[in-house]
């Protein structure tokens, strides 16, 4: 669309980067500042669970509105991505789902907010998101590969790709998440700061899919449709920091650039850098097992917490949405198994 009213003398990878940072910037920050994470809202100490799952909440129905409303006017179509495939790899979806959720808990982090840590001095997380790159990376292209083309080859047929479809279904599902998150807030009282950058955080997703396919989507030239999302983009990361001249950067690169930056500048201004680092070698075995469930299980499922819960959930894909409910399922067996009790915050 635009790029059909304006001639920006810049190719259109180089603004799907440019787009992809700009949106990671303002990710970062959020997530920052309202410490955004599902592990807390799942896993996390008691107090924190209830006030998490509703910034969380906030975050995936501002991303359903949104996304309906950029529908409705033309600003985004998705009806040839892999999360509105007929053929739905449930397998794959299902154990990838538990493996991500049960990491994410190892970790006591998903990949986003080891991100967010990383860019603030936490050593942990940067050390841990380099393994799980690496894996993700071998599960898509290297050595894991075959595993992963064998469980994806176990695929259901389903006669509709997303809730969207059937409108009641659609309308009572987005009902009971605002009633969920009215419950969470009166429980909790979570801070108005964190509520609004819980709604900044749902619109970024669907700024993502509107800029890959309609406004910066060249029909000579197309590129991947894609929006916020960790699995891949940090695969793509790595592969671009060690073979730049061979492979360029997209939006997925400059979102994981964005997010570091926009974390690093939030932490700089409240005076939130702080070193950290492993505190036992059977903490840092912990944390690199989590990370390697993480990487094969975001591959295995087509995306992590932001990539599949978010960004798939606003379109509210059937693959998408079953993968976050394996994500929280496996999240709450494996915190069940280190001896804590879940809470039910989120379960709506």
């Amino acid at each position: 669309m635009l790029l059909e009213l304006y001639d920006f003398g810049i190719e259109t990878r180089s603004l799907h980067l440019i787009a992809g940072a700009l949106i990671g910037l303002l990710f970062g920050i959020a997530a920052q500042i309202s410490r955004f994470c599902i592990r807390r809202a799942v896993a996390g100490p008691e107090m924190e669970r209830a006030p998490a799952g509703a910034v969380w909440l906030t975050a995936l129905v501002t991303s359903i509105l949104a996304f309906a409303t950029a529908q409705y006017f033309g600003f985004l179509t998705l009806d040839d991505h892999r999360l509105m495939s007929s053929n739905l790899p449930v397998l794959a979806i299902l154990v990838g789902g538990l493996m991500f959720g049960a990491g994410m808990v190892l970790t006591r982090g998903c990949v986003s907010r080891l991100t967010v840590l990383s860019a603030t001095g936490n050593l942990r997380a940067a050390s841990v998101l380099v393994w799980f790159a690496i894996i993700a990376h071998a599960t898509l292209k290297g050595v894991f590969a075959p595993l992963r083309v064998a469980i994806g080859s176990v695929t259901v047929p389903t006669p509709i790709t997303t809730l969207a479809e059937l409108p009641i279904i659609a309308g009572l599902l987005v009902a009971s998440l605002i009633a969920g998150l009215f419950v969470l807030i009166r429980r909790s009282s979570p801070s108005k700061l964190h509520l609004g950058l819980g709604a900044l955080i749902g619109l970024l997703p669907v700024l993502g899919w509107a800029t890959t396919s309609v406004l910066l989507f060249d029909e000579f030239d197309p590129l991947p449709v894609q929006s916020a999302a960790f699995t891949l983009p940090w695969s793509d990361t790595l592969f671009w920091i060690i073979a730049s001249s061979a492979v360029p950067a997209g939006l997925g690169v400059g979102f994981i650039g964005g997010t570091i930056l926009g974390s690093f500048i939030s932490a700089l201004a409240r005076r939130e850098l702080q070193f950290a680092s492993f505190e036992s070698p059977a903490q840092m075995a912990r944390y690199f097992a989590g990370a390697g469930f993480m990487g094969m299980g975001g591959v295995f499922a087509g995306g992590c917490t932001i990539g599949a819960g978010l960004s798939g959930g606003a379109a509210l894909s059937i693959a998408a949405l079953l993968a976050l409910s394996a994500i929280i399922a496996g999240a709450y067996v494996m915190s069940a198994m280190l001896g804590r009790r879940p809470s039910l915050a989120v379960a709506v």
